[in-house]
């Protein structure tokens, strides 16, 4: 096994320099890095296949970065530390984890600051890269196989990631990785055809607001036109929706044309619970409940679904393996 950890830089602020910031080319930004860390680490640097602003990443971006992975695995790789954007680190670390599940050590991290002064030459005064970054490093060797998200002093769970505040150091919460949870047993093989279609794959989550049920309805009728792959329902406390029987056929019709609607919450922590009588309506629809650890992981498994399966039909038949 190669003893190695690869550091995998993507891009974000982490690498920016200037004032304003901008990103410092990576064939610039990599031998810095790889500078900074040579004495003290055993670490291998890699430029992903895709280096871009997170708040542009979409999935085929994070599948390429797993097609990299999957390769460098396949050199006896096993550790493996991600430098991403912060803007879209917790959707980039949920598809990590459905995807690579078990398969090598992970951790991504990012910063909130960047790294090197705005020359570029030497570590920016005040900003948490360096920190963020040594921790990741040191964690990887020790923490269980499986994907992670290290970020100031802490290694959460890489599917319970949220971003919950916009500057603070303490940017992200989750579930400590010392928690047992549930997380995916088997890694899915990315291929080449899967990155292809989901250049494809459509997903639209729709914060439910508290308006008259006859203007819910005729916000959603718009969706029939074209709908997306998946809908999103983000309802109040642990998924609780006002509905009548206009609001379900208009689900069921939503079905007809391809779309799963997935029930779920607008609140950050803690999941769906139907045992309200207003989700009575649940079990006599077309529609599914989130089972998943936040938004970021139900992106990811509705993506996950989509690219192992082609009909709604397939993805309710299979939703809740």
């Amino acid at each position: 096994m190669n003893t190695d950890i690869a550091l995998i830089y993507m891009g974000g602020t982490f690498g920016c320099v200037g004032d304003p910031l901008a990103p410092m080319p990576a064939d610039a930004f990599i031998p810095q890095l790889n500078h900074l860390l040579e004495k003290k680490y055993q670490v291998k640097c890699f430029q992903a296949p895709k280096i871009k602003d997170s708040s542009a990443c979409q999935a085929q971006d994070w599948l390429e970065l797993v097609y990299f992975i999957q390769d460098l695995i396949k050199e006896n790789y096993q550790y493996f530390v991600i430098i991403h954007g912060t803007d879209t680190l917790s959707y980039a670390s949920a598809v990590l984890s459905h995807c690579l599940a078990q398969s090598a050590h992970v951790i991504l991290t990012g910063s909130q600051y960047p790294l090197l002064n705005t020359g570029g030459n030497e570590l920016r005064e005040f900003s948490d890269a360096m920190d963020n970054l040594t921790f990741a490093l040191e964690k990887v060797i020790t923490s269980d196989s499986g994907v992670y998200l290290a970020f100031h002093q802490q290694v959460i769970h890489a599917q319970t990631a949220l971003k919950i505040h916009t500057t603070e150091l303490a940017a992200f919460a989750g579930l400590d990785a010392q928690i047992n949870i549930q997380k995916p047993k088997q890694a899915k093989n990315i291929t080449l055809n899967d990155i292809e279609k989901a250049k494809s794959f459509n997903c639209m989550s729709l914060m439910i607001q508290p308006i008259d049920i006859n203007l819910q309805i005729q916000n959603l009728q718009q969706l029939l036109i074209h709908p997306p792959h998946f809908l999103f329902l983000q309802g109040f406390g642990t998924g609780n929706l006002a509905v009548n029987a206009d609001f379900i056929q208009l689900i069921d019709e939503l079905y007809e044309k391809g779309c799963a609607t997935v029930l779920t919450t607008q609140v950050p922590f803690g999941g769906t619970d139907q045992r309200y009588a207003i989700a009575d309506w649940v079990k006599h629809s077309k529609v599914l409940l989130n089972e998943s650890h936040g938004h970021a992981d139900l992106y990811a498994k509705a993506l996950k679904m989509y690219l192992q399966y082609d009909a709604v039909e397939q993805w309710h038949r299979h939703w809740y393996e």
